[in-house]
């Protein structure tokens, strides 16, 4: 797989900017020369691990970070995925002074942001990043001159965002079908949600919640939709994709493939 350069890389380099990619900030060298710019503020988002406590102070107020949920709720790894699972409302984003704690350090400001019915990880995380960014832009000013100040996170209401697991991708029947559309949602773009059908990987990338009864995992209808009872209701799969292949409607997926009756899906 090669590696692409990020959009901010990009847009630093075409600006004349010094990009600095280091692959670790526990170096003292590496430390050295981060101190080096003199900056006011370090601005963290998805750096995915945590930072030193000599990093968190390298710049001269701190390292403010943009973490994509309301906290205390959903620190940690995956804030977008786990919302999508759990079916929250809402989402949003806290802007935090960091601390050596996981997403802990108190708050300055948080926006919210209603997770609508299609969204995705994906959807949703391009909407929390444009929004983060606007709101990084507008508090840091009052950051600056001190008439903005952070509030410590609630006590109550912490969740975590645990790393998504390649073992959570496999889709449960047995659980109702909103949850298993959720998911479906959850893991879309990357890494998609997967089932077996007569012992073969496939990828489940769009359903939605239909009506329906059977033992969970049986397929109920292979003519005009992919139907498969769940726990509760069943999921019609609207696209699909069968190992090295590419992504098609389940309409057409039925057309070149006969699906006998009482197949399972596990």
């Amino acid at each position: 797989m090669q590696s692409m350069a990020s959009a901010v890389k990009v847009l630093a380099q075409h600006n004349g900017l010094d990009v600095f990619q280091p692959t670790t900030l526990r170096s003292p060298d590496v430390l050295e020369r981060v101190r080096g710019v003199r900056a006011d503020f370090m601005v963290v988002a998805a750096y995915g691990l945590i930072l030193p406590a000599e990093a968190l102070t390298a710049a001269a107020r701190g390292s403010v970070n943009i973490h994509a949920s309301l906290l205390p709720r959903w620190r940690g790894a995956a804030p977008i995925q786990r919302a999508l699972l759990a079916g929250d409302a809402e989402t949003g984003v806290s802007i935090m002074q960091m601390d050596a704690g996981l997403d802990t350090g108190p708050v300055y400001t948080q926006r919210r942001l209603a997770i609508d019915a299609d969204d995705d990880a994906g959807t949703l995380d391009d909407k929390l990043s444009e929004l983060g960014a606007r709101v990084l832009i507008e508090v840091l000013p009052g950051i600056a001159n001190g008439v903005l100040r952070a509030a410590p996170q609630p006590a109550d209401g912490v969740t975590y965002a645990r790393k998504i697991e390649k073992n959570e991708t496999w889709l449960d029947w047995t659980r109702p079908a909103a949850e298993i559309e959720r998911a479906v949602r959850a893991f879309r773009p990357a890494p998609g949600a997967q089932a077996r059908l007569d012992g073969e990987a496939i990828k489940i990338w769009r359903a939605r919640v239909a009506q329906g009864a059977g033992e969970p995992g049986i397929v109920l209808d292979a003519r005009d939709e992919l139907r498969v009872a769940c726990g509760h209701d069943a999921l019609a799969v609207d696209e699909l994709q069968v190992p090295g292949g590419r992504r098609m409607s389940a309409s057409a997926f039925l057309r070149g493939r006969r699906i006998a009756p009482g197949t399972r899906l596990t």
